[in-house]
């Protein structure tokens, strides 16, 4: 089975073009003032319009209002609305409705505890996304930040829920955890970047060809 992988924090036509060239899965375009790899809707629907129909587009958003989702939704058009934010189930699920669309949750990992949290959001969030916890520093961004949390902390979950793998992944480790977690589909962004928020179209090459040929082993611990 292959793995699908997303590349996430697009912001150039350079990065998009190496990422649908390497046959990713899913195209991300962060829509949050505070992160580097921020992009405004307008400059978004062009690098959305020339990945469709070759990758599924996929919006990011933090704790959005309507106004904002309805801007995104309406200039963007995405396949999938990613919440990165501290969503409730019930938040997750009223966007879904009102918006039309599948939403994948980010849930912040540091412990199995976390990963046991992101059942509560089973029946309203249509795929979860485990990325690592932030720092407590008022700088830490949601996302994005290159940090990987134990992976063992997933064990055993493939068979529980639709998931997505992300946190400090990049070519050299990603098929380490594909292959220790069994995840079937993953998320970088700052792991295929020279610098924050400037992708590396060599860097995506290599991390969608380590993710696509990366072998499944996945420990059954907890």
């Amino acid at each position: 089975m292959s793995i699908e992988v997303k590349i996430c924090g697009l912001r150039d036509e350079a990065a998009l073009d190496a990422a649908l060239a390497g046959g990713a899965d899913y195209v991300g375009f962060v829509f949050f003032a505070r992160s580097p790899r921020n992009i405004l809707p307008q400059a978004a629907r062009m690098l959305a319009d020339k990945a469709r129909g070759k990758a599924k587009v996929v919006a990011l958003l933090v704790d959005p209002d309507d106004a904002l989702l309805a801007e995104v939704v309406e200039a963007v058009a995405p396949d999938i609305v990613q919440l990165h934010g501290a969503e409730t189930p019930a938040r997750v699920a009223e966007i879904a409705q009102r918006f039309g669309r599948p939403v994948m949750k980010a849930v912040a990992v540091a412990g199995v505890q976390d990963v046991q949290a992101a059942l509560a959001y089973v029946g309203s969030a249509d795929r979860i996304l485990f990325d690592a916890k932030a720092s407590q520093d008022a700088c830490a961004l949601p996302g994005g930040n290159g940090v990987a949390f134990d992976w063992q902390a997933l064990a055993g979950l493939e068979r529980r829920l639709d998931y997505m793998l992300a946190g400090g992944l990049d070519p050299g480790n990603v098929a380490d955890a594909i292959r220790l977690t069994g995840a079937r589909a993953v998320d970088v962004s700052s792991g295929v970047e020279s610098r924050p928020g400037e992708k590396d179209p060599d860097l995506i090459r290599r991390f969608i060809h380590a993710a696509k040929t990366a072998k499944q082993t996945p420990n059954d611990g907890l």
